[in-house]
């Protein structure tokens, strides 16, 4: 990026709408209820032909020492500094407010330049409140709608204005080169496969936090980065939407996701809450191992195996953080009716590794991270079709499918058809009458014989002869 604007302002001025218009993709939730941001987010932005990073904050408040929206203002705080210039909001339909005033004072007061937007400008109801934006004493206020993305052209004039101030060149960032399409021949790897699968390897691993509200989600990000970058406190439901920051583990690059808390569904009730799950469920389809954390000094909920089985459904990695495990006296008696659990619960997944950390301390997330990199490992795993070939060939002859009707099932040929988790495709004869059980006692001799304990795996039946043998 060659520069980064952070947008700041009251609760439910329209930040969060401007964010995700200067993104081009909705990250942040919107809402009409103040103070949906908590957290503070950056992706990357573009306006004409500047390429740059933004930060979406949280709505200034003033609060009592210690409470909620002071540790909201830190963040924000934390955001201005990390800007070379802000863009300092207000509604113009509303008109100025103390509140308003108040953070205006603190902003002008600062070293950072500011560009004042009076967004929500549309209309005639918000003359008024433009021309009052005047007294704030931020310069010229720029009429602007991010719902319509009117003034777009305005704010681009008033970026060129503080860039050139600030002696910054707003190169246009390189666009970044595509990666092919990954292509099998032959029921092998192809150029354009390992060319993906070296791509692959460069880009950051996309990793996200699930679980219970109050879990330690946060504290662990915080803890990750060494730095108080997620707000947390006693409060349950502090994070509402998923947000995504970069850390570097041993060279290793990630991208991480914290997710707002997910309770059972009976229990969610308002919309704002209903917003915040179904952003964690996209966050999950855009991860490639997910974090399942529990609460070591809880009961061990239907909702952390309902969340489980979610993440196994969408085809992802998982991995059990099992926190505040050092405030447990009965620690094996806990790991054990976890891990029993697990087993009975969804037998699918043999062999899901629970690790036990403390997410305020720190202990235990030199285990964590490996276990972390090897469950990736696992889930790009590709075995070769001859290897496959030769050990369905001994597994069929000590445990041959069975037959149906007196007739006799074969299963002729085996191949791995994708990775991301690894799939198999199975050519066989009768592939309807193929018992559900027999596929799983497949899929378990598999993972154990290939040595791929707790990660999703697929096997498809498909009808026909080898359909690479050569006529």
């Amino acid at each position: 990026m060659t520069f980064t604007v952070a947008i700041i302002g009251r609760p439910n001025v329209g930040k969060s709408t401007l964010f995700n218009r200067l993104v081009g993709k909705r990250l942040a939730l919107v809402d009409d209820t103040p103070g949906v941001t908590r957290d503070r987010r950056d992706a990357k932005a573009s306006l004409g032909d500047y390429k740059f990073r933004i930060i979406d904050t949280a709505g200034l408040e003033q609060g009592k020492e210690d409470s909620l929206s002071v540790r909201m203002w830190q963040q924000t705080e934390y955001a201005i500094e990390e800007a070379d210039f802000t863009l300092f909001m207000i509604d113009a339909r509303a008109g100025v407010t103390p509140l308003d005033k108040h953070f205006a004072d603190i902003i002008r007061r600062g070293k950072k330049p500011t560009i004042l937007v009076s967004n929500k400008s549309e209309g005639r109801i918000a003359t008024a409140g433009g021309y009052e934006a005047f007294s704030l004493g931020l310069g010229h206020p720029i009429p602007f709608s991010a719902e319509h993305g009117e003034g777009l052209a305005d704010l681009y004039d008033a970026f060129d204005e503080t860039l050139r101030s600030l002696n910054i060149d707003p190169n246009k960032e390189p666009q970044e080169e595509v990666i092919p399409k990954s292509v099998f021949i032959d029921g092998e790897v192809s150029e354009e496969d390992e060319l993906l699968s070296e791509k692959m390897s460069d880009l950051p691993m996309q990793m996200a936090i699930v679980g219970r509200p109050n879990v330690g989600k946060s504290t662990l990000i915080n803890k990750l980065l060494g730095e108080e970058r997620m707000l947390t406190g006693p409060e349950a439901g502090l994070t509402r939407d998923s947000v995504g920051v970069n850390y570097n583990y041993q060279g290793r690059e990630l991208r991480i996701f914290d997710t707002a808390g997910m309770r059972r569904k009976s229990r969610v009730q308002e919309k704002l809450e209903k917003l915040s799950v179904a952003d964690t469920i996209r966050a999950l389809n855009f991860a490639e191992v997910v974090v399942l954390m529990i609460d070591a000094t809880m009961p061990f909920e239907k909702q952390d195996l309902s969340i489980a089985s979610l993440v196994v459904q969408e085809g992802r990695a998982l991995v059990i953080a099992l926190n505040k495990y050092d405030l447990l006296e009965n620690r094996q008696k806990v790991m054990k009716d976890i891990t029993h659990k697990l087993e009975h619960t969804l037998p699918q997944i043999k062999g899901i590794p629970v690790i036990p950390i403390s997410a305020l301390t720190g202990r235990g997330l030199e285990k964590l991270m490996p276990q972390i990199f090897e469950a990736h490992k696992l889930w790009n795993r590709r075995i070769s079709t001859a290897k496959l070939n030769k050990w369905l060939a001994q597994t069929l002859s000590y445990h041959p499918a069975p037959s149906v009707k007196g007739r006799r099932t074969k299963m002729r040929y085996i191949t791995q058809v994708k990775t991301r988790p690894p799939t198999f495709a199975i050519f066989t004869n009768r592939p309807l009458d193929v018992a559900d059980s027999y596929v799983r006692y497949l899929l378990n001799e598999l993972r154990w014989d290939f040595d791929m304990p707790g990660i999703p795996i697929r096997i498809m039946l498909r009808k026909g002869d080898n359909p690479y043998k050569k006529t």
